[in-house]
């Protein structure tokens, strides 16, 4: 009986983005996987395996991690269904100029958002204790290896940096006080969501209107665990996102720097920001004046 080899359309639409020759390795290993199904390395769960591509074995192609599942539970007999590629080294070339250029924009994003970051944390820590008692520790670059991994994809530089400083926050009061009240989401948070998004998005089929894309990641949403609606940042573009559980998608921010540093700027000088404002309520950083307040924790909007 044949294996049949399935390249869903996120796939398909991430070898687009990654360009080159990566479309071709994968028509290869395509038909590599319809001979010998069993080729790759299991991951220690029932049907996931992974397989290494040689970026010099192709043409303008990267080295690749494929992840993919093969059988019984997650599939039917002989079937594959390859379900995600992480880049794993660039290709070489011959030109460094740009490889330096691509290099010094990330590290300056890097700066960019570990400044703003720092910039908010001393903001609560001074003046809200419940708010700054809730984050979590800082990712290591294994878990974050981990989570590319599971995503399939790169973490840009931008966000990497920012959860190397605290990767979530704890569900406890005073958790949501990012902008509009939300909470930064964990890593294990991210990855289940954006597996979810990604069945959904298979299931509906529809790759010219879809209603979530391979290259979004979700970092914050309107609750620690409340996934209603929340924001993404596009890794193809570097763009914030909104998402609602009503399938609402647009563009909030240009940046996860130009994000940071307005939240860090509507803290240190409030008087200036239009829309909700930053107040403090029972300890807690909570943007309003809320639809319900709490007695017992009235809000206080901050004024200086």
């Amino acid at each position: 009986m044949a294996t049949t080899v399935d390249i869903p359309p996120h796939i398909q639409e991430r070898c687009n983005e990654l360009g080159g020759g990566v479309g071709y390795a994968l028509k290869v290993l395509r038909a590599q996987l319809g001979d010998d199904p069993l080729m790759g390395t299991p991951q220690g769960e029932p049907s996931l395996y992974t397989v290494e591509i040689d970026g010099d074995t192709f043409e303008d192609c990267p080295a690749l991690l494929v992840h993919y599942a093969y059988g019984p539970p997650l599939l039917e007999e002989g079937r594959v269904e390859i379900r995600g590629i992480t880049v794993t080294q660039p290709p070489a070339t011959d030109d460094g100029q740009d490889q330096v250029l691509d290099r010094g924009l990330e590290e300056a994003a890097v700066r960019q958002v570990s400044t703003a970051w720092r910039r908010v944390e001393a903001w609560l820590r001074e003046r809200a204790p419940a708010s700054y008692a809730s984050l979590k520790a800082g990712a290591s670059v294994e878990e974050i290896g981990a989570l590319e991994a599971a995503l399939g994809l790169r973490i840009p530089a931008d966000l990497k940096a920012l959860w190397s400083l605290h990767a979530g926050v704890r569900d406890v009061s005073g958790a949501g006080f990012l902008p509009d009240n939300r909470a930064l989401m964990d890593l294990e948070a991210v990855a289940a969501f954006h597996r979810m998004q990604m069945r959904f998005q298979q299931r509906s089929r529809s790759d010219e209107d879809p209603t979530w894309r391979p290259s979004w990641i979700p970092f914050c949403s309107y609750g620690v665990d409340d996934r209603s609606s929340g924001l993404y940042l596009d890794s193809a573009t570097g763009e914030l996102g909104y998402f609602s559980r009503y399938a609402e998608r647009w563009t909030e921010y240009a940046s996860l720097t130009v994000y940071l540093e307005e939240f860090a700027d509507a803290l240190e000088a409030p008087g200036l920001v239009t829309g909700a404002r930053p107040g403090l309520a029972g300890g807690a950083l909570v943007w309003g004046p809320p639809t319900y307040s709490d007695p017992d924790h009235p809000w206080v909007e901050y004024t200086s």
